[in-house]
């Protein structure tokens, strides 16, 4: 799964430390990436060197789909320095068709309530954060 990446927002840039390096490498390529355990076979998110399950140091990284489904979100009418205090943000959770949630942005639609049903099917895209690029998610099946 290669997703686009957006051009430079504004926004803090994620700092890569050795655990969370090959999450990062992956979005500056326009890859999702989460670790799966060898040893229970689950995905988990975040970075750490072993599965959050059973324990199992036997992890290795794996390209996921990006797909997954809006579980919550928040609109946040007042971003906090260094983001963009002129615009609303949508502040997502997201599940993964690979099981994991991640805390996100939802993009690319209108900040209201009618436009973001709660369930509806989302796709990974990335943006430019300075010398990195964050996972972001946009509404596949909206109106």
């Amino acid at each position: 799964m290669a997703g686009e990446i957006d051009g430079t927002s504004g926004g803090s840039v994620p700092v890569p430390t050795p655990e969370t390096a090959p999450f990062w490498a992956g979005t500056l390529a326009g890859e999702l990436r989460l670790q799966r355990c060898n040893a229970c076979g689950r995905f988990y998110f975040y970075p750490r060197p072993f599965c959050r399950y059973c324990a199992s140091r036997d992890v290795a990284w794996h390209t996921v789909s990006g797909r997954g489904r809006l579980i919550s979100y928040v609109i946040n009418y007042r971003p906090l320095p260094p983001a963009a205090s002129d615009q609303p943000q949508v502040i997502a959770l997201v599940e993964l068709e690979e099981g994991p949630r991640l805390l996100t942005n939802i993009v690319g639609v209108a900040p209201e309530p009618e436009r973001l049903p709660l369930d509806a099917a989302v796709q990974v895209a990335f943006e430019r954060r300075g010398e990195q690029a964050i996972p972001v998610f946009r509404l596949t099946d909206h109106t």
